[in-house]
C-alpha cells in the first residue's frame, strides 16, 4: 500500500467530525501511514432552499466523493451511512460499518420539554419525511415545516423563532458535542429510526483491495448485519429521500429483530412490520419484512408518492 491514506469528506462540521474520527483510527492502527482529508463540497451541500425529495435525494451528498475516489484522489470517503442510497454505483462497495451511536431522534426545543407536550399548532421542524410522517401519525395536532442546512444551521434557525422545535438525528447532535440541546431522546417505539442511522459507512472501489483491508479492523459485525437488514427493506421499498420509510435493526443474543414502517407523510397514513429471527440470517428477514408490508399496500404509498414527486434527475 502507499505511504498515504486520503480520506475524502465533505466539509460540513458533522462530515468532518466523521472523517477526522476514521482518521484518527488509521493514524492509530497505521503510525507510518501519512492520513490526510480531502475536503469537498457537495452539491447537497450548495442546495439548500428545497427539500431533498425535490431535488434527487441522498446521492447529492456522495457523488463528488465518489467522482474523487475513482480518479484516484481519494482512497476512501466516510459517510453518515442514513445518507448513503441503498444501490451503491457500480464499482464501489462499503468496506465497513462502524460501531452504532444513539440511533434514535432528538427532540430539540427552547420552549417545551417534550414532543408530547407541545401545544397544538406549534411549529416543529425536520429534514426528514420519515419523521414528518411519524409527527402526521402521532402528532396531527402539530404544524410540520422543512427545514435545510447542516446541523449548526438549522438549531440557529430554531434559535431565532423560525419554528418551536426540530426533531433531528441525537447521534450528530452527540458527535459535535450539542448534547446539551436535547430535550428529549424519543423512544425508538415513537419514532422509528431510519436505515443506517448512528452509524458511519466506509466506502471505496470495488477493486482497491489494500484499502478495503486497511479499513477492515473499523467494521462491527452485528451493526454491518443491522444496518444492511435495514438498507434490504428500503431497498425492497425503492428505499430513497422521496419515501417515508423507516427501519431499525437490533440484536439480542443470536436473535435480530427487525421493524420497519412506511407510509404517506402527507396523511400520516402508515403500514408497519416485526419479525424476529437470527441475525445471521438478516437478508431472510428483511425479505419477510418486506413481504409483510407489501400485504398491507405498501406498493399503494410508493405509487403515490412517486407519482406525486417533482424530482429533479
Amino acid at each position: 500500500m502507499s505511504d498515504s491514506i486520503i480520506i475524502a469528506t465533505r466539509e460540513s462540521p458533522l462530515a468532518l467530525w466523521q472523517a477526522e474520527h476514521v482518521q484518527k483510527l488509521l493514524r492509530e492502527r497505521y503510525p507510518q501511514k501519512d492520513v490526510q482529508l480531502l475536503g469537498m463540497t457537495t452539491r447537497g451541500d450548495k442546495i439548500l432552499d428545497k427539500t431533498l425529495s425535490k431535488i434527487g435525494g441522498k446521492g447529492l451528498f456522495v457523488k463528488e466523493l465518489e467522482v474523487a475516489m475513482q480518479e484516484r484522489a481519494a482512497h476512501l470517503a466516510v459517510h453518515s451511512l442514513k445518507d448513503v442510497p441503498m444501490e451503491l454505483p457500480e464499482g464501489f462497495v462499503l468496506a465497513a460499518v462502524s460501531e452504532r451511536e444513539d440511533p434514535r431522534d432528538a427532540f430539540v426545543s427552547p420552549k417545551y420539554e417534550t414532543l408530547e407536550s407541545m401545544p397544538a399548532g406549534a411549529v416543529v421542524g425536520t429534514a426528514s419525511l420519515r419523521r414528518e410522517l411519524m409527527l402526521r401519525s402521532r402528532f396531527p395536532h402539530l404544524t410540520v415545516k422543512p427545514v435545510r442546512g447542516n446541523v449548526g444551521t438549522r438549531l440557529k434557525k430554531l434559535d431565532a423563532g423560525e419554528y418551536d422545535a426540530l426533531i433531528m438525528a441525537s447521534a450528530g447532535l452527540k458527535r459535535l458535542g450539542l448534547e446539551e440541546r436535547i430535550r428529549e431522546i424519543i423512544s425508538d417505539e415513537i419514532s422509528l429510526p431510519s436505515p443506517g442511522q448512528g452509524a458511519l459507512g466506509i466506502e471505496c472501489l470495488a477493486d482497491d483491495k489494500e484499502t478495503i483491508e486497511a479499513v477492515s479492523f473499523i467494521n462491527d459485525e452485528k451493526t454491518r448485519a443491522c444496518c444492511l437488514a435495514e438498507r434490504a427493506v428500503s431497498r425492497a421499498l425503492d428505499g430513497s429521500c422521496q419515501v417515508p420509510l423507516a427501519a431499525y435493526a437490533t440484536i439480542d443474543g443470536e436473535t435480530m429483530r427487525l421493524r420497519a414502517l412506511i407510509g404517506d407523510h402527507t396523511t400520516g397514513e402508515l403500514a408497519s412490520a416485526e419479525r424476529l429471527g437470527s441475525w445471521h440470517d438478516s437478508q431472510k428477514l428483511a425479505a419477510q419484512v418486506v413481504e409483510d408490508l407489501l400485504k398491507q399496500g405498501a406498493r399503494r404509498y410508493i405509487e403515490k408518492l412517486i407519482g406525486k414527486s417533482e424530482v429533479t434527475k
